[in-house]
């Protein structure tokens, strides 16, 4: 059986592709097809029944770089109607008013072309001033919230948390 998720990060630092790797790890290497958009794109995308995308917001609430490159690619993107979940990494102390920005402006362009978003994961355990990350009504964040810098020893349960949320929410 060929992967049925398309696991998709752009990763500066490296703190993003671990988090991928641990994301592939707990649901499945049978299941997750992990793409580098700096090495392979995003073209890819349509092969896939469900979607996991992450992305690290950098300095003031930009996007990393890999995503940057690409951000105007995402329109030709064919994503209406797959199931599309996100991981986001911040830094909420030195970054608080940012906190995953990136991954708010992500949501918002892949929501807007009719993706099926999931995932989103409670704000509590979280200190931060301000998120375009969040949903409406301010509980949750609109994708898994991971900080590297200041809450590293959080990521490994997180992570296999979520896992298991989307994988009910993937319907796998």
């Amino acid at each position: 059986m060929s992967a049925s998720i398309g696991l998709f990060y752009g990763s500066t630092t490296g703190n993003t592709e671990s988090v991928a790797e641990l994301i592939t790890e707990h649901l499945g290497q049978d299941k997750v097809h992990s793409i580098d958009i700096a090495a392979d794109g995003i073209e890819s995308v349509s092969e896939y029944e469900h979607l996991i995308l992450g992305i690290s917001t950098w300095d003031f609430g930009e996007l990393q770089e890999d995503w940057a490159d690409l951000w105007e690619q995402l329109d030709a993107v064919a994503v209406a109607g797959k199931s599309c979940a996100l991981f986001g990494l911040g830094d909420q102390i030195g970054y608080s008013e940012w906190f995953l920005d990136a991954m708010g402006l992500l949501h918002e362009r892949l929501q807007s072309k009719g993706a099926q978003m999931v995932g989103y994961w409670p704000v509590e355990g979280y200190n931060f001033e301000a998120s375009k990350a969040l949903t409406p009504d301010h509980q949750k964040f609109v994708g898994l919230a991971i900080d590297e810098d200041c809450q590293r020893s959080e990521t490994e349960e997180r992570v296999a948390t979520w896992c298991q949320q989307i994988s009910q929410e993937f319907e796998l």
